[in-house]
């Protein structure tokens, strides 16, 4: 699963490398994630490192790594596909796969489609997501991502 997941980033990155404009891309400390289970002592603070490569208006490539709400190291990779905004808000959806959770794949990587409401500025920026709750392999969170453009 995980040599399918790279060769799909790699299948999406390569061809849209000459439309990147690296002025446009976004990072991140990782996540802060308010959890729906909220006796379960789970890591609200995922600290990582994420980055976030617009491709046009409505995608964006996105990969990084963060401490998930087990306590374990996650990676994900995966496409912002934004179709709906209205001023600085966009809408959407992220798809990918993200890896490291203990009770979901064994830590192995999973497939996932994750809501997503954008705020973007020039060079400071907000996602919003919906985690749902995966019986007992994920827990659900609404989670912020807050995300910076070194070169507005």
């Amino acid at each position: 699963m995980k040599k399918l997941l790279l060769a799909i980033a790699a299948a999406a990155v390569l061809p849209a490398a000459h439309a990147v404009d690296l002025a446009r891309t976004w990072v991140n400390p990782g996540f802060y994630s308010y959890h729906f289970e909220r006796d379960k002592n789970l890591n609200n603070v995922n600290t990582g490192l994420g980055i976030e490569v617009p491709l046009s208006d409505m995608y964006s490539l996105t990969a990084g790594v963060f401490e998930n709400s087990d306590r374990a190291t996650s990676h994900y990779v995966g496409v912002y596909v934004m179709p709906f905004d209205i001023g600085p808000f966009k809408a959407g959806a992220v798809v990918g796969g993200f890896n490291g959770y203990p009770n979901a794949n064994h830590g192995g990587w999973f497939p996932a489609i994750i809501p997503v409401v954008a705020l973007e500025g020039r060079q400071l920026g907000l996602n919003v997501s919906f985690v749902p709750t995966v019986q007992d392999k994920l827990h659900g969170a609404i989670s912020f991502q807050l995300k910076y453009r070194f070169k507005p």
